[in-house]
């Protein structure tokens, strides 16, 4: 389950530390963070992200590459993911906990007890959320809910950005055309295509699209 912030501070015995792999934007936020961490003999910081048990990522904007680096952190890696991020618009937060994200933290809060908290949260598989945000969590969660409730088979069914995409697929576009009319990258239209096929194991465009036709959402 998700907690909101604060919450109380996880104990971890010195024996048992977490090991953490920090990527920032640049050297400054790097070593930011570094030196949060340093100070708390809970936290073993390594550079390989291979052997982390948590990696720690700075974004300023969660922009698609920065969504990219967070899946595979998550595939790839295995790690188990702490974001901290100075913003992130309403259409990103369901990807960013799809993606993977144990635990975000707003750049703004990001004191040293802060992250460590975030950080041994993620480690033991939970979930850590800024109480604004896991109220605009809920609130999408529900609204896509309310959205599937007659759509007995399904777990939440197609976020509003992907029912947009599949609409346009099963108007004939390609995936430049319809970056171009939802004025999004055509690697965003990409990530969408993918994300939905894993998630509800649809085998292609094809099947996607009889998907959607058959829930109701063209």
């Amino acid at each position: 389950m998700f907690s909101s912030h604060p919450a109380a501070t996880v104990s971890v015995p010195t024996a048992s530390r977490v090991r953490v792999a920090v990527t920032a934007p640049d050297p400054i936020s790097q070593e930011g963070v570094l030196s949060q961490l340093r100070r708390h003999p809970e936290v073993d910081l390594c550079e390989d992200l291979g052997s982390a048990t948590v990696a720690l990522l700075v974004e300023d904007v969660l922009d698609e590459t920065a969504l990219v680096r967070l899946r595979r952190m998550v595939r790839s890696e295995g790690a188990r993911v702490v974001l901290v991020v100075g913003t992130i618009r309403e259409s990103e937060l369901l990807d960013v906990i799809e993606c993977g994200a144990g635990a975000i933290v707003w750049r703004r809060e990001a004191t040293a007890h802060r992250l460590v908290q975030a950080v041994l949260t993620a480690a033991e598989g939970g979930g850590d959320l800024p109480a604004d945000l896991l109220g605009r969590l809920i609130s999408q969660v529900g609204q896509l809910h309310r959205g599937g409730a007659d759509r007995p088979g399904t777990f939440l069914g197609l976020t509003p950005r992907e029912a947009d995409v599949m609409r346009l697929v099963a108007d004939g576009l390609d995936t430049t055309e319809i970056a171009t009319k939802l004025s999004y990258s055509e690697r965003t239209i990409k990530n969408v295509m993918h994300g939905l096929t894993t998630r509800l194991h649809l085998r292609n465009r094809a099947h996607a699209v009889a998907y959607a036709v058959r829930e109701g959402y063209i």
